[in-house]
Parts: structure tokens; sequence; C-alpha cells
């Protein structure tokens, strides 16, 4: 097996036992990354002083003969909204195309205490609004298993690169479904982190009530450690919480899961519903209980998402004036600004790509006088019963299975131009989000050479238990 095919736990064990140097493993995968991102695309910023200067310390670590913990040395990746001091950070948007990260994200922080090896950032949706990864103000990525489609979005770059094994593991985010859409269009796993378990300082805002930070890995395992490493209250985000949860060992005989009726929708793709129905049956054969169940304001859901998160985009964006950092008309060497007013406007025209300017506009409208009882106010309400129905069904059930995309991996260019239809690529993702669960996306099956995924929501903080069942899986599905 080579160096950069290795798992978190393999590269750990054959940098303890000194197989490989810390360095020699960065560079296989600098190496791995100048042979096949050209035509990939996943990375913005490669940092590769930054990479092997951190290998260095680490193999002096080993040397010293010193404890190593899990992630020194194993080479990372991140999506570029999330900050690492003195490395530029660009949200995939014009308006940040020069901005340089003043200090370490919370996660960053805790990845570099544990000697985490940063490549580099990884490419984006423009501030996060996408599903394909082709609204990047910079260039398209594209999905290792056919160069012609979609990654998935927005961690399309992060995505791409662990299943390329341009790197071991990366971070991505979530607003709606942009850590478990990729990783299931990739065929590797990815965590929704439950709101609160990961600290979102450093990381620059979206939709402030449903960002989360979360792993894309090759196995569930790895997404456990990574899980492991960057959880926890922390006292720059107010949303954090320490949750304890009991930890315990799943037996299958005792669990029962549910299969929403809804998420079997009209208009899914028949072979992504045969591939999860095959998947769900391999989990009954454990002994498992299966049941039905409704999440009946389900197909409000998509409606809701997207109320409210353009409405937190138009509130959150407006740091970004042309005054404060980032692009501004007022740099160029032609002044056209006639006033304040007409620096913001220009500067935010011109810095903005087409999506992040309607998602503003969307949300600017929805929050405006007269109209905010009529669309914010009550998609908030909606939402409650959006989680009131996730509430409901967990009193029946310990889990639930679903898909996670009703569509294989597009191909480049065929939803660009019709924003409904990419959006539509969400439906099975974004209620998650509302209800602030935690979910798993795992690899199921592949149609031809397009990976598929099985979805796992779990209740609230109880990542633990969403991981002893994704591993359970991967076994039987091996």
């Amino acid at each position: 097996m080579k160096l950069c095919e290795l798992t978190i736990k393999q590269a750990h064990l054959g940098l303890k036992n000194q197989e490989f140097s810390a360095k020699e493993l960065t560079k296989a995968f600098l190496d791995e990354i100048s042979l096949k991102d050209k035509k990939i695309s996943s990375f913005l910023t490669q940092t590769k002083d930054l990479a092997l200067s951190q290998a260095e310390k680490v193999d002096e670590l080993i040397s010293r003969g010193k404890e190593l913990p899990i992630l020194a040395g194993i080479p990372m990746a991140l999506k570029d909204n999330i900050l690492v001091k003195d490395v530029k950070c660009t949200a995939g948007s014009e308006i940040l195309e020069n901005y340089i990260a003043i200090y370490d994200a919370t996660v960053i922080k805790k990845l570099k205490e544990k000697g985490a090896v940063i490549l580099g950032k990884t490419n984006m949706d423009e501030f996060a609004m996408g599903s394909s990864t082709e609204n990047s103000a910079f260039f398209p990525t594209k999905n290792p298993h056919d160069l012609t489609r979609v990654p998935g979005g927005s961690s399309g770059g992060s995505a791409a690169a662990v299943a390329a094994n341009l790197c071991c593991y990366a971070l991505g985010s979530e607003t709606g479904g942009s850590v478990r859409q990729p990783a299931s269009f990739c065929g590797v796993v990815g965590l929704k982190t439950t709101y609160g378990a990961v600290s979102r300082y450093g990381l620059i805002a979206m939709a402030s009530s449903l960002d989360q930070i979360g792993p894309i890995t090759k196995t569930v395992e790895d997404a456990k450690i990574v899980f492991d490493a960057i959880s926890g209250k922390d006292p720059l985000d107010s949303t954090s919480i320490e949750k304890q949860v009991p930890t315990f060992n799943l037996q299958p005989s005792a669990l029962r899961i549910g299969v929403p009726k809804e998420y079997f929708i009209e208009g899914i793709d028949p072979e992504i519903e045969k591939l999860v129905k095959e998947a769900i049956k391999k989990i009954e054969d454990l002994g498992v209980k299966i049941f039905e169940v409704s999440l009946p304001h389900t197909k409000y859901a998509l409606s809701t998402y997207y109320m409210v998160m353009p409405s937190e985009v138009s509130a959150n964006l407006a740091r970004f004036d042309g005054i404060k950092y980032g692009y501004s008309i007022t740099k160029s060497k032609e002044p056209r600004a006639k006033n304040l007013l007409d620096v913001y406007l220009k500067s935010r025209e011109e810095g903005f790509g087409n999506e992040v300017r309607r998602r503003i506009m969307l949300g600017t409208y929805a929050l405006s006088a007269g109209y905010y009882e009529a669309y914010y106010l009550r998609a908030q309400k909606v939402r409650t019963l959006i989680k009131e129905d996730f509430d409901k069904a967990f009193e029946k059930v310990d889990f639930l299975l679903t898909p996670v995309s009703p569509v294989l991996p597009f191909k480049i260019g065929e939803r660009i131009e019709d924003p409904l239809s990419m959006y539509l690529a969400d439906i099975l993702t974004v209620s998650v989000n509302l209800a602030g669960l935690p979910a798993l996306a795992i690899p199921c099956g592949k149609v031809g050479k397009l990976p598929v995924g099985l979805q796992i929501i779990g209740k609230p903080f109880y990542e633990d238990s969403l991981f002893q069942l994704g591993q359970i899986f991967e076994e039987i599905n091996e």
C-alpha cells in the first residue's frame, strides 16, 4: 500500500514503529498533489513549507522517544473558510482573494497542538453557497471517480482531496449538507456534527444557526479520531457545549432503527433507492429491528432552509463592505466611487459572485419591514415543527437511515444555470441542519463508477453511537 493510501490509524502505527518518518509521509502526499491535482483542482492554496516544518517537529518528537498523539504527523487539508494563521483564506470568493488570516480557528489550534501536518486549503463554493463546488470564484473541482462530474458541495475540494488520496483526512463545513453530500458523491465518510459539539470560532460565517465544522475521512474510525480531537466547549464560541453523553456498546439485536418514508421521494434515482434499501437489509440481517417512521414536516424542510439560511447570510455578509478588509474598489488605480455608498455597492457587486448576491437579496427581502413575520418568522416556526418530528421519532427508535442524495454526481455545468435544481440536491440533508442533529454519510455502493452514500442520523450529541453503527455497517459492507 502506498503511503498516501493509509488511514489515520495505519499512518499513526507506521510513524510509531518508525517504518517511515513524518517528513517522508508528508512528501508522499505533496508528490501525489503535484501529480494528480492539476486534473482534480481540489486545492486553492498549498502550504508546503508549513507542512514540512510541522512534519520535522513530529520527527524530532519521535526521535526523543516522546508519546505520539494519534494525529501527530498525519497530513490533512481543510476547507478554505477555516482560518489558519498567516495563510490565505478566500472562502472561494474574489472579495477575500488576498486575505491572510491573523489567527487560527479553534479547530486548527487543537489540531496543531496534536501535531497535525497542514497540506493546504481546499476549494469550495463561494462562502459555502452551493452543492457542486462550481460556484468557486476561481475554478470548479472535479470528482476523482469521473472528471466530467461534480464532487458535490460546498466542501467539494475537501471530499475530492480525501477520495483521491491527496490528504489523509480533511475538514469541511456544513450548513445544509455540505459535508455529507460531497462525501457521498466522492465515496468517503463525512460527519455532520451536532450543533454546538464543535467550535465555530475561526469559521467564516454563512448562516450562524446552522453552520458546523466536520471531518471528511476514509473510514468511520478516522472520523471518530478527528471528531474527538476537535470537539468540546470553547469559550470563544458561545454556541459550543460540553455535553456528557453516556457511552455504551451497541448490540444489534437491541437496536431499533427507523426508515423515514418521506426520504424515499418521487424522483429519487431508482439505483440509489435500491442500494440504500439493500444496505438497510444488511443491517436488518444482523438482528436489528427496522421500522417505517414518518417525519411529516420534511416536505417543508427545503423551503424553510432556503428562507432561514439566506436571511442569516444577508446579515453575516454585511461585514464585507469594501472598507474593513477584503476587496475594495478604492484600491483600484482609477477611483470610481463618488461617495461611501458607492464604495459599498460597487465593492460588493464586483467582489461577490452571482449565487452569493442572489442569497443576500433573498435574505434581505425576507428580513425587510412588512415581510419578516410572513417569511423568516414563519420559517422559524416550521423549523421547530421539523425538530419536533425528529424528537418524536427518537422516542421510538435509536437511529434513522436514509439516502444522502436523491441523485448521482451530476455533470459539470448541468445544473449551474438552474438554481432551483441545484437547491433540490440538498433535499435529504437540510432537515438535519435545521434540527441541529448529528448525521454520518458512509459509502454503501456504486452505480457504475459513481459512489452512493447511506445517511445515519442520530440523537443530539450521540456521535459516539453513530460511529459504532457506522463501523458495524462498514464491516458488513466490505
